[in-house]
C-alpha cells in the first residue's frame, strides 16, 4: 500500500504500524516526532498505530549540535 512519507510516495506492507515504518527507516523512536495526518503521535501510541493506504506521515528528528 502506499503512503506519503515527508511529501514523499512511500510503498509499504498492509498492517504496518508507526513503530515498524520507524524502524524500516532506522530512525530512533525515542529521537523523532511523528505527525499523521497532522496529528502529534504520542510514543506510547507508536506500538498500536496501524497505517492505511493513503496516510500522511511527517518524521521529525532532533539533531544536536552546538
Amino acid at each position: 500500500m502506499n503512503i506519503i512519507v515527508n511529501g514523499k510516495q512511500k510503498e509499504i506492507a498492509r498492517a504496518s504500524t508507526l513503530i515498524s515504518l520507524v524502524r524500516e527507516l532506522e530512525l530512533n523512536p525515542e529521537a523523532i516526532v511523528a505527525e499523521h495526518n497532522g496529528r502529534i503521535v504520542p510514543r506510547e501510541e507508536y506500538d498500536s498505530l496501524a497505517l492505511v493506504e493513503n496516510d500522511t506521515l511527517e518524521l521529525i528528528r532532533f539533531v544536536g549540535g552546538g
